[in-house]
């Protein structure tokens, strides 16, 4: 593991955590790259040493948000809460989202520096917030990123909530838009209620790095806004990339985030150089997060070893300049004629791929029950049911809980309950994906 610090950047760390050894002949090697920025005290400091932060607030407010009348109360509300979080300096805004986008403040095309009289501003706009008309997300999306691009801020972030189906949009101007602001800002999205579509609000978090959740209840909204804001506010560095170097012959096959959520980032690699593609992770501040690196190299004799990739964290430089690389650490490859050798499966790659598969079988599950196989739904829950039981995903079990019946957690012997609340089947689909960690020993 090395480590290196930029001037006034948090402190990044790299782990590799993986079986090294390979049997004669084999090619794929599996390792879990825990990456840990640390400087949590310093983040106010940094934050604004390295060009502060700015956000745009998207607020569903289309005729369904009035039905019942708590949802726009509600939104009106949370909205307010994450105001009062910004830090002083801040850059924001707020957007009104139906069939189009509309400034609710400050408008003219500007952000506005959060203090004192702007945040009391922002909360007198909001009171003029009603209900009424579509949902068209694309639009929301482009005025806060035609928003956003103007912000000199290193940390630039959106917070859209919705509470209705994209019905006023063809889905393909939705994957353009996202294609398009993908690495401009980060976005946190939240589904209210239970009328909107899980894989709409999941896919926008998903391209634009940010989480994903539902709150069935309006009241909690402004808990979940602050705690959101409050995130953001701790975010100490931006477009930080997982540079991923193989020697010649290698190759990378796939690389996931796992924890705290699995995101499969395989697709979204861009070359930085002959050897090297970079992989966004987004903004970061006070935390943790762990990838699965799979790297297909060419196959060896017994007592052959290679270096089988390098994983570096790299964000850019100032103009002219090379990416400052923050951490980094070696995956190995040893091929070797000991079974027990390499047979042995690393701990944090078997938990790792366990959960991954819990969030698979969980999507696949819920998409059979839907479709009326009971058979299929039966067997991908039990199973889920089954890998939470054994990864100590307590959450994820209580969660499946609400849609089937448990009968042995152990085995994954289950029965599918006749009548599941639409908030329980939603919340377990958003939440499939989030993680737990390696249990210590």
């Amino acid at each position: 593991m090395a480590n290196f610090a930029k001037p006034s950047a948090p402190r990044f760390s790299v782990e590799v955590y993986q079986n090294e050894f390979l049997a004669e002949g084999a090619r794929d090697v599996h390792a879990i790259v825990t990456v840990t920025s640390t400087g949590g005290a310093t983040a106010t400091r940094t934050a604004v040493a390295l060009g502060g932060a700015a956000v745009v607030i998207m607020v569903d407010c289309s005729g369904s948000m009035e039905y019942p009348p708590d949802k726009m109360r509600g939104a009106r509300e949370a909205t307010a809460a994450a105001v009062d979080t910004l830090r002083d300096g801040t850059a924001f805004a707020v957007i009104a989202g139906t069939h189009g986008a509309k400034e609710v403040f400050p408008r003219r095309g500007l952000l506005a520096i959060a203090d004192a009289t702007t945040r009391a501003q922002a909360k007198e706009a909001l009171r003029g917030l009603t209900s009424g008309g579509g949902t068209a997300i694309g639009t929301w999306l482009r005025l806060a990123d035609g928003l956003l691009h103007g912000s000199t801020a290193a940390i630039r972030h959106g917070i859209l909530l919705t509470d209705g189906r994209n019905e006023h949009e063809d889905p393909a101007v939705l994957r353009a838009t996202l294609d398009a602001c993908a690495g401009r800002f980060t976005c946190d999205a939240r589904g209210v209620g239970t009328d909107w579509e899980v894989k709409e609000v999941t896919g926008i978090a998903s391209a634009l790095l940010g989480t994903a959740d539902i709150v069935a209840d309006p009241a909690r909204l402004s808990a979940d806004f602050t705690h959101m804001m409050e995130n953001v506010m701790g975010k100490e560095v931006a477009d930080v990339s997982l540079r991923l170097w193989t020697p010649v012959g290698a190759e990378i096959l796939y690389v996931k985030q796992v924890a705290p959520a699995v995101q499969d980032l395989t697709g979204r690699r861009t070359e930085a150089s002959p050897r090297a593609g970079d992989y966004p992770t987004g903004s970061w501040g006070d935390e943790s997060r762990e990838y699965h690196v799979c790297v297909r190299v060419p196959g060896a004799a017994v007592g052959q070893e290679m270096l089988a990739a390098r994983a570096a964290l790299v964000m850019p430089g100032a103009p002219g300049e090379d990416p400052a690389v923050l951490a980094q650490g070696l995956v190995r490859a040893v091929w070797t004629d000991d079974l027990a050798a390499s047979t042995a499966i690393n701990p944090q790659v078997a938990h790792y791929t366990g959960q991954a598969e819990l969030a698979q079988a969980i999507q696949q599950g819920l998409e059979a029950r839907k479709l009326g196989d009971v058979g299929g739904a039966t067997a991908k829950l039990g199973r889920a049911v089954q890998l939470a039981s054994s990864s100590g995903n307590a959450d994820t079990a209580k969660l499946l809980a609400k849609v089937v019946d448990v009968v042995d957690a152990a085995a994954g012997t289950v029965r599918l309950k006749a009548k599941v609340a639409d908030a329980d089947e939603m919340t377990l689909e958003t939440r499939s994906t989030q993680t737990v960690r390696v249990r210590k020993s």
